[in-house]
C-alpha cells in the first residue's frame, strides 16, 4: 500500500480512531488502510482519559452501547492475559438524599426491561450486599446494588461523609489502561497491513475519490482515498467542515488531577466514587476576594454542580489517586494545548473532601509531583455519540464521545467499521448515528430527559 493511495483513511489516532481502524483491519480484513493524525497516537484527548468504564446510563440505548463495548473489551482482556489491566470494583454514586426518587427512576429507566433482574435494594443490615474486595472483573457481579441508610453505608464505607444516605453501586464498571488497549490494537492491525502517518489534514476535496491535502513534517502531500472515517475527536467538526458538512458537535474543556496519596486518605479497594450532590465551596475571606476580582474565576463562588470523581489509580498496591470534576459547561474552540485553570487542583480537592473528609489534609499541601491535566469533551447536545454514515457520501463518523471515549471506543470502532463495510449492526446503532435527528419521537424524549448521563 502506498501511503498516498488507500481504500480507507481514518482521520484521528485517538483511542476511537484506533479502535475503528482495528476492527476494519482485523475483523473486516481491510488492508489498504491509513490512520493520520497531527500528533502521535493516543497523545491528545485519549492521553487525558480517566480510563473508566460503566454500563449504566439513564437510557437503554446508551446502556446497550456501553455493554457492547464492555463485551469487546473483555474479549481483548481474555485474549491478551489482561494486558489492558481491566478491573471491576464498580462506580459508587453517593448522595445525601434519603429518597432520591428522580435518581432511582433514571436507574430503572437505564436498565429498561432488565431492571427487575439487575437492581438489588439493600436496607437495614444490608444482607446480600457484597463489597468490592476483589478487582477481578471475571468474578464481579453485574447490575446495581442500591444501599439505603446512613448506617448501612458507613458499615461498608466508613471513610465517606456520614451524611451520605443513599449509594448506587454500579457493578459492571471499573477501569482499564487505555494506552495499553490502544497499543495492542495498533500492533495487531499493523500485522494486517494498516499504517499510521503523522500528518495534519489541511483540506478535503471530492472528485471520483477523496483527495486529502496533508502536511507531513514540512512537506505537503496528497492522499487519495475511497472512504474517510472522521474520528478526529475535538476536531471532528473542523474536519467535517473541510468537505462542506456541519456536525452538531461542540467542545467543553474538562480537567483532572492525580497525585500520590501518601497519607492513605483513600481506601485502595474503594470503587470509583462520585459525589452526586452539588455544593458551595468553602473559601477563606482572602480567597473569596481574589476569586471575585477575576471574572473568569468568580463562578467558583456560586453553588456548583455535583459529580465529583475520586478513584485509586495503580491497583491495590499503588499510591496514586485521581480526582475529576466536569463542572465546566462553556463551549470553546479546541486547541492542542489548552490553557488550564490554575485554581482547579485546589477546587477539585475541596469538593472531593466533602465525600471523603480525609482528603482535606492535602488542602494547601498538595504534593509537588501532582499532575494537572485536561482534555475536551466533544459532545452533542443530548450527549450521545455520532457513529456511522455522515451526510457526505463516503464519509463515516466515530465522534462525539464526550468523556466516555475510552469506555466506548471498542463499540464505536466496531459499529463504525460495520457501517463502512455494510455489515449488519445491532438494533441500537441507528439511534447513535445522524439518523436519530430524523426520529422526532426519540429526540423529543431525549429533550425531556433531565439527565444526559454526564458524570
Amino acid at each position: 500500500m502506498k501511503a498516498n493511495d488507500v481504500e480507507i483513511l481514518v482521520i484521528g489516532a485517538g483511542i476511537v480512531g484506533i479502535a475503528t481502524a482495528y476492527y476494519l483491519a482485523v475483523e473486516h480484513k481491510r488492508a489498504r488502510l491509513l490512520i493520520v493524525d497531527e500528533g502521535q497516537p493516543m497523545a491528545l484527548t485519549s492521553a487525558q482519559s480517566g480510563e473508566n468504564y460503566r454500563n449504566w446510563w439513564p437510557h437503554p440505548t446508551m446502556a446497550d452501547f456501553t455493554n457492547h463495548s464492555t463485551d469487546l473489551m473483555e474479549a481483548i482482556a481474555r485474549a491478551t492475559d489482561n494486558r489492558i489491566h481491566m478491573t471491576r470494583r464498580g462506580y459508587f454514586l453517593a448522595t445525601r438524599e434519603e429518597r432520591p426518587d428522580a435518581l432511582l427512576q433514571q436507574l430503572f429507566e437505564g436498565y429498561g426491561e432488565s431492571a427487575s433482574r439487575l437492581i438489588r435494594i439493600h436496607e437495614g443490615a444490608g444482607n446480600g450486599y457484597v463489597p468490592p474486595l476483589s478487582a477481578d472483573w471475571q468474578i464481579a457481579p453485574d447490575g446495581v446494588d442500591v444501599l439505603q441508610g446512613r448506617d448501612l453505608i458507613q458499615k461498608y464505607y466508613p471513610t465517606f461523609d456520614r451524611e451520605v444516605a443513599t449509594g448506587l453501586h454500579i457493578r459492571r464498571a471499573g477501569d482499564i489502561s487505555g494506552q495499553q488497549l490502544g497499543q495492542y490494537m495498533l500492533e495487531t492491525m499493523r500485522l494486517s497491513g494498516a499504517q499510521f502517518q503523522q500528518a495534519r489534514v489541511l483540506g478535503i476535496a471530492k472528485a471520483d475519490r477523496f483527495v486529502v491535502d496533508v502536511l507531513a513534517d514540512v512537506a505537503r502531500q496528497t492522499i487519495k482515498a475511497d472512504i474517510i472515517v472522521n474520528a478526529a475527536g475535538p476536531f471532528a467538526a473542523h474536519v467535517a467542515a473541510m468537505h462542506g458538512e456541519q456536525l452538531p458537535i461542540f467542545n467543553v474543556l474538562q480537567q483532572k488531577i492525580a497525585f500520590a496519596d501518601r497519607h492513605r486518605a483513600v481506601d485502595r479497594r474503594m470503587p470509583f466514587a462520585i459525589d452526586l450532590d452539588g455544593q458551595t465551596l468553602a473559601w477563606s475571606a482572602d480567597e473569596r476576594d481574589a476569586l471575585a476580582a477575576a471574572p473568569e474565576f468568580s463562578a467558583l463562588l456560586a453553588p456548583m454542580p455535583g459529580s465529583i470523581h475520586c478513584r485509586p489509580d495503580g491497583g491495590d498496591h499503588g499510591e496514586w489517586i485521581k480526582l475529576g470534576w466536569a463542572f465546566n459547561a462553556t463551549p470553546s474552540d479546541p486547541v492542542r494545548e489548552p490553557e488550564l485553570n490554575p485554581y482547579f487542583p485546589e477546587v477539585v480537592l475541596r469538593a472531593a473532601s466533602r465525600l471523603q473528609p480525609a482528603l482535606a489534609q492535602y488542602l494547601g499541601a498538595l504534593p509537588r509531583d501532582r499532575v494537572h491535566y485536561g482534555g475536551y469533551y466533544p459532545m452533542t447536545r443530548e450527549n450521545w455519540p455520532l457513529i456511522g454514515a455522515a451526510a457526505t457520501p463516503g464519509v463515516f463518523l466515530a465522534a462525539a464521545l464526550s468523556g466516555y471515549g475510552t469506555m466506548g471506543a471498542c463499540a464505536a470502532g466496531d459499529l463504525c467499521a460495520r457501517a463502512v463495510v455494510g455489515a449488519p449492526v445491532p438494533s441500537f446503532a441507528r439511534s447513535l448515528s445522524l439518523a436519530r435527528y430524523h426520529d422526532k419521537a426519540l429526540m423529543d424524549q431525549l429533550e425531556a430527559t433531565a439527565s444526559r448521563g454526564l458524570l
